[in-house]
């Protein structure tokens, strides 16, 4: 960073529970991972012509045609490879009672030719993992081909499914990752991580010939220069793209000027203009936890209006606030450049966390100052727009701000009110600062937040 590098990297693949995020630096970008629109399909046909669009993502182009359609109620769960004696001329229907890798794996151990998977689980839909023929449906779905099973009869019920099918521009996308690391970050809760959120759900990669890329059955191994990788290791390359992008247009712009654009224009809504869900949450609202400002937007970077800028001496005025130690310093900065003159907390970061202790009881209150750079084409003219985290105030001085020149700065405080919440609760909200003219919105988000001591528990 101190040598005008930027620097991207991943939060990790440590799942729901919170404080458990990777590389919470906060000279870093920290990048979550979630879905791209894209859906690979397998295409299912009934015999009376009923044609479903689930998920599949066998690696072959099995024929899989007009072959009989199997529903049994007493091995539906399909948990067991004994009970599990079907025809190679018999695709068998699966119910949403049991888990969908053990029943596709007790399919590829029987003799059925395929299998179709009903569930809602959406986490299916994250990994790659498909040895046998077969395709997921939705319980809505699965529950028409059961009653065209049930009513054609044992003997008449049919169905294909055709593979390796490709949709894009499919809702509703994205949506975080159910394995991306949640933060606060442990090696300091100070700074609101992850950062952005950028795609990381199978994403399609360059692989080596050498090594498996996906598996059929059980002992066929297919070998491509190609794979779908999911993780968040996917997703930091696309903002390391981003920010090389932002350098190409903006030479002169420092690391923490790039991570500032990236952030204040990520979109915290998915593409039916919704807030962002949560593969882990049952699809419920994402929080800045999980997503930081949202899904990267690229376009919306390369001009954002405003920016928060950090130079190296306020990181290491960070440190200092951190009560550590000159030669513990001196392992991080490797310098004796920047001297603890000042010790100061409060970073000219583009987002905001306010902590407080699990069980303390009592209101808080924490004040930030902040200081953002007119970047855009001249005068500008801002005002804050604030949604503040359920059971907090926020308050913002000035709530407008009024550049005469391109490169100008402007500072103000943000001062949350907020309560503990006895069950640990964390709450989320945003300042957007609207310009006048409506061309830029720049937005952060806000973050109340519990103590690092619940984390671990």
């Amino acid at each position: 960073m101190e040598k005008g590098v930027f620097v991207s990297c991943s939060a990790g693949n440590m799942g729901l529970r919170t404080g458990r995020l990777n590389n919470g630096n906060p000279w870093v970008l920290t990048v979550a991972a979630g879905s791209i629109d894209r859906w690979f399909a397998g295409i299912l046909t009934l015999g009376n012509g009923l044609i479903v669009t689930g998920w599949s993502m066998f690696p072959a182009r099995a024929v899989v045609e007009n072959l009989r359609l199997v529903y049994n109620k007493t091995i539906s769960a399909c948990n067991s490879t004994e009970m599990l004696n079907g025809e190679p001329n018999e695709i068998i229907i699966c119910d949403n009672t049991w888990g969908f890798r053990e029943q596709i794996a007790n399919i590829a151990a029987s003799r059925f030719r395929a299998g179709i998977f009903i569930s809602d689980n959406p986490t299916i839909f994250e990994y790659n993992f498909f040895p046998y023929p077969g395709v997921v449906i939705s319980s809505t779905d699965g529950q028409k081909v059961i009653n065209y099973a049930l009513t054609a009869g044992i003997y008449e019920a049919s169905a294909s499914i055709k593979f390796q099918q490709t949709f894009i521009g499919t809702k509703t996308a994205p949506v975080v990752a159910s394995y991306t690391s949640r933060g606060p970050s442990p090696s300091y809760p100070g700074i609101l991580k992850p950062d952005v959120m950028a795609p990381g759900t199978l994403v399609l990669a360059a692989w080596s010939p050498n090594v498996v890329a996906a598996q059929i059955d059980s002992n066929i191994f297919v070998a491509s220069d190609f794979n779908v990788i999911t993780g968040t290791s996917m997703a930091c390359p696309h903002a390391a793209g981003i920010a090389a992008l932002l350098k190409g247009v903006h030479p002169k712009w420092s690391p923490a000027a790039i991570r500032s654009a990236i952030m204040t224009t990520a979109n915290p809504f998915d593409n039916t203009q919704n807030p962002i869900k949560d593969n882990a949450l049952d699809l419920e609202i994402a929080t800045p936890l999980a997503m930081g400002a949202g899904q990267v937007d690229p376009n919306r970077a390369l001009d954002p209006g405003l920016i928060y800028d950090v130079t190296p001496q306020d990181y290491v005025d960070l440190l200092c606030s951190l009560n550590f130690t000159q030669n513990q310093i001196l392992t991080i900065t490797r310098s004796n450049s920047y001297p603890c003159l000042t010790s100061s907390s409060d970073l000219n970061y583009p987002s905001f966390i306010a902590l407080y202790t699990y069980g303390a009881m009592g209101i808080f209150v924490q004040k930030f100052q902040r200081t953002v750079t007119n970047v855009g084409d001249g005068a500008a003219t801002y005002k804050a727009e604030v949604t503040a985290p359920k059971g907090s105030v926020v308050t913002v001085s000035p709530d407008k701000m009024v550049f005469g020149k391109k490169y100008e700065k402007q500072s103000y405080f943000l001062t949350i009110h907020y309560s503990a919440d006895e069950n640990g609760t964390n709450t989320f909200g945003s300042i957007i600062w609207v310009e006048d003219n409506g061309k830029h919105r720049v937005r952060s988000p806000i973050v109340v937040s519990t103590t690092i001591e619940v984390w671990g528990s």
